[in-house]
């Protein structure tokens, strides 16, 4: 009996599940390590179901049914609040975590090991062997990093490439549908509804509600307030912890000290629309995310190959990350239909650098006018891409990645 080819997925997160669920389809034996203990959880992740995700989805057999919240219009506040531009564009909204319980209920329990991190790995010409922060090590013939932004994988093979801090973060929380103002709800809430104060946006629409609830009441409502921030003198600040310490990349919630927090809530009062105040007012702990680009120039290495946001990062405004994590999944399994998994890597990555490459050049363009410094490039990137009529028509759609 011919024995079943083994692959290793370190992530557990969206693009570790597709990778795994597609190898699985083809006849792999799977096994995806997640480094985190507790079950993942997209804390005040608001996505866009783009019509390609919910197409590879069901591909792989996968129930995407109540994927979301489906709208069908977009509109820009002025500063006033009156609705300066309208646009007819119908998707489908959802929540992080509605996409991530899809995937997860269509892996195998068995095969999804929690609490277990990468340590190192190494490679030969007949397989690889991963070594977990537990002592123990798994063999295989396929070792694929889905780990993300920090990822291990791709540090081991590529110490050299970081992300790199786009000149910009955002403010975002997830509030119950139950919370809105009864007349701010029936203005804003079926809606993809965006604010652009000089030099800064803000945007919300509705998602599932917790336990990828859909019915009216118990959805969500996501808000996101991007607001350039330097690098060297703001950025320090806003990530520098109620004790002290200063993070690297992100800041988790609780510890965002109360001085920014408040800074935010009165430049809301100052520049925002009506309608975003009273939202911003609700907001009980905000969530600060910095904006970064991460570009790998390689993807395969041996018989070890990176995907998803291990491999690239864009800026959210193309809201590609789940999209461009399925295409990965997809053409790396394909690609591993032939038996020479190295060659079938290296076919892999000559297939997915131009597109991930495309798609961080068109995230870049449409956030450089968010930037706290630009340079003369980005200037004539921001004349096109921060009028109003072009953030309506061209924020979260992938009509330049697909045709």
């Amino acid at each position: 009996m011919e024995r079943k080819r083994r692959a290793l997925i370190i992530g557990g997160s969206m693009s570790g599940l597709l990778a795994g669920i597609a190898l699985l389809r083809r006849g792999w034996d799977v096994d995806v390590f997640e480094r985190v203990e507790k079950e993942l959880a997209g804390r005040g992740a608001g996505i866009v179901a783009q019509t390609e995700l919910i197409a590879r989805l069901n591909a792989l057999g996968l129930d995407t049914g109540d994927l979301g919240v489906a709208m069908s219009r977009r509109k820009i506040l002025d500063a006033a609040g009156r609705t300066a531009i309208t646009l007819e564009c119908p998707q489908v909204l959802t929540a992080w975590e509605r996409v991530y319980r899809v995937l997860r209920d269509g892996f195998p329990l068995g095969h999804y090991h929690r609490g277990r991190g990468l340590r190192a790995f190494e490679q030969s010409g007949q397989g690889v062997t991963a070594h977990f922060s537990d002592g123990t090590s798994r063999a295989a013939d396929l070792l694929i990093g889905a780990d993300g932004l920090r990822s291990t994988v791709r540090q081991q093979c590529l110490p050299e490439i970081m992300p790199l801090y786009a000149g910009y973060v955002a403010w975002r929380a997830l509030l119950p549908e139950s919370a809105i103002p009864p007349a701010i709800h029936r203005e804003l809430f079926m809606l993809m509804t965006f604010c652009l104060p000089p030099g800064e946006q803000c945007l919300g629409y509705p998602v599932t509600g917790p336990d990828n609830e859909l019915r009216e009441g118990q959805r969500r409502y996501n808000v996101v307030w991007y607001r350039p921030a330097d690098e060297a003198t703001e950025l320090p600040r806003l990530l520098t912890d109620k004790t002290g310490v200063t993070h690297s990349v992100s800041i988790p919630p609780p510890l965002i000290r109360a001085e920014p927090i408040a800074a935010m809530r009165a430049a809301a009062e100052r520049l925002l629309a009506p309608q975003f105040r009273d939202i911003v007012r609700l907001i009980d702990e905000p969530i600060l995310q910095p904006i970064y680009d991460l570009e790998s120039p390689r993807l395969a290495f041996g018989r070890v190959a990176v995907i998803g946001d291990a491999a690239a990062v864009a800026r959210p405004h193309v809201a590609a990350g789940v999209s461009k994590a399925a295409d990965d999944a997809t053409a790396l399994a394909v690609a591993l239909d032939a038996e020479d998994v190295e060659g079938a890597l290296r076919r892999f990555e000559a297939q997915r650098l131009p597109e991930n490459r495309k798609i961080i050049e068109r995230a870049r363009h449409l956030g450089a006018y968010l930037q706290a410094t630009q340079t003369a490039e980005e200037r004539a990137r921001s004349a096109r891409h921060s009028i109003p009529e072009a953030v309506l028509a061209e924020t979260a759609v992938l009509d330049f990645l697909y045709g």
